[in-house]
């Protein structure tokens, strides 16, 4: 049985915000409206779908890690330090302003406009390096 990842849904307080931070700084095309999500859609075809959640609910922030190739990781890592976002080498935040070389690749943490845990990455955790 062939099994793949087809979509997520991803809590934010404004769903248009947070899906366009995400495709503006991973250069993708812009998010799209999809039912009551903003839905954006990336290159292996499986969707973020974002959605509004009452100001009175918690948003209970997850992690997101991206896989990139290291010509994205630079593009991507020089949107995050023009624009002044905080980031991080390490999940725990205890390496501010660093990347990490994991597995012989790099990776960097930072938060989104909703507070989830953003992640990219150059090599799967595990691979060696």
């Amino acid at each position: 049985m062939a099994i793949s990842f087809d979509h997520t849904i991803v809590a934010a307080r404004d769903k248009r915000e947070s899906a366009q931070f995400l495709t503006e700084l991973f250069g993708l095309p812009d998010p799209v409206p999809a039912g009551r999500f903003m839905a954006v859609r990336l290159e292996h075809g499986a969707t973020l779908d974002y959605a509004d959640v009452p100001d009175n609910e918690e948003i209970r922030p997850q992690h997101y890690a991206f896989l990139v190739s290291d010509d994205d990781f630079d593009a991507i890592y020089a949107k995050i330090q023009s624009r002044g976002l905080p980031h991080w080498a390490d999940p725990a935040g205890e390496r501010p302003g660093e990347i990490n070389h994991r597995d012989g690749g790099r990776g960097v943490y930072f938060p989104d406009p909703a507070g989830h845990h953003m992640e990219i990455l150059t090599r799967p955790y595990g691979s060696g390096g």
